[in-house]
């Protein structure tokens, strides 16, 4: 098992990249990890046991499915890409208290 405090950015290669890129990637690696690592958890919480609960599983599907999307485009950006991406990473941030299991 690798420590907790390592975080691998499986969308990232070892090429220099700005910091603003690597936050952008580090957080959806994140959720990425979430989604993909803890299925069988995210499986049996019971998330429909409250409207909010309910609209934060709907929000972490979307995001998750956003970003595999967006990695396949990764040699598209653009100032409009850029703009979508630091809304999707606002509203992971929306969402964050729910990535737990």
């Amino acid at each position: 098992m690798e420590p907790a405090n390592i975080l691998k950015i499986e969308s990232l290669s070892n090429n220099w990249r700005d910091k603003d890129d690597i936050i952008l990637h580090a957080c959806f690696q994140i959720l990425k990890n979430f989604v993909e690592q803890e299925k069988e958890m995210i499986e049996v919480i019971d998330w429909g046991y409250e409207e909010k609960t309910k609209k934060a599983k709907l929000e972490i599907d979307f995001l998750y499915l956003w970003w595999v999307d967006r990695i396949d485009k990764e040699d598209h950006l653009n100032e409009k890409q850029y703009e979508v991406d630091n809304q999707m990473l606002k509203r992971l941030i929306d969402v964050r208290k729910y990535l737990w299991t």
